[in-house]
């Protein structure tokens, strides 16, 4: 957590006001949450300064700040980073944790783009290019979730003894998905978390994509699940942890059968599932 609808929440409620913007200066508080290029000294210059914004992109759970400049940005949000978006600091509810900070000339007005981490499991890595970005810091990287094929993900299953939930967040396979989204997408598939993924048909690796494929999309919709720390750039909490169906619903009715949800530690995760619907 932030999973891909949490991070792509994030980058559309960027999206329209960094664009174009220029990065006037940039405040580091905390140098070890920054990663420069190999070979290059951590400066403010290497973090963007300077550099006007072209574009963002988002793989999975990261996302990347590209310059017209050519350099770029990864940015990986980790269990508890925030990237926000503010006219002053002093407006945060939480002014604590604040290690990066780029201050921006904006069609709109000055505003300042903060990277917030109490946990600090994320991070900001520097890349003299998006296309060494891509080489470098996503080359493992699975394709993104939102576009899972079924024939690549059967490929990928093919032959393994994992269990589903354990193939499900191995971001090498698929780009994307955490607990929250493997949890939903078994359930939306009728597979059981504990099955053995080389065990899927033809049939069932088309459904489980599709199941993954229709939880990101839901999830994105409903601007992601805001359970503890996730907020949008503009501090708005998500909605998707009003709908879930089984995540987090242990001991209570599967909304489709009436059975009770059942709970358990797989792939050193709390999983929930439906004895009933699930096989």
């Amino acid at each position: 957590m932030p999973e891909l609808p949490e991070v792509e929440t994030v980058r559309r409620s960027l999206d329209a006001r960094l664009v174009g913007a220029r990065v006037r200066a940039v405040e580091v508080r905390r140098p070890d949450v920054c990663t420069p290029p190999p070979g290059v000294r951590l400066t403010t210059r290497t973090l963007l300064a300077g550099a006007t914004i072209a574009r963002l992109h988002r793989h999975g759970k990261q996302l990347a700040i590209i310059s017209r400049q050519g350099p770029a940005l990864a940015v990986h949000l980790g269990m508890t980073g925030q990237l926000l978006l503010v006219r002053s600091t002093a407006a945060l509810p939480r002014p604590d944790h604040l290690h990066v900070l780029w201050r921006l000339d904006t069609a709109g007005g000055p505003l300042t783009l903060v990277f917030r981490d109490p946990r600090r499991f994320g991070g900001v890595w520097a890349f003299r290019s998006f296309d060494d970005l891509v080489r470098t810091r996503w080359a493992a990287l699975g394709p993104d979730g939102v576009g899972l094929a079924a024939p690549y993900l059967r490929r990928r299953l093919a032959g393994t003894r994992r269990s589903l939930k354990a193939a499900l967040l191995d971001q090498g396979i698929v780009a994307g998905v955490g607990n929250i989204y493997a949890d939903e997408a078994l359930f939306r598939a009728r597979l059981s978390p504990s099955r053995d993924a080389g065990s899927l048909g033809v049939a069932e690796c088309a459904r489980l994509a599709a199941a993954v494929r229709a939880a990101l999309a839901l999830g994105i919709r409903r601007r992601g699940a805001s359970l503890r720390d996730f907020v949008d750039a503009d501090l708005r909490r998500g909605t998707s942890q009003d709908g879930f169906r089984v995540y987090g619903r242990g001991g209570l009715p599967c909304p489709s059968c009436g059975e009770p949800l059942r709970s358990g530690q797989l792939a050193q995760r709390t999983t929930v599932w439906c004895p009933v619907c699930q096989h």
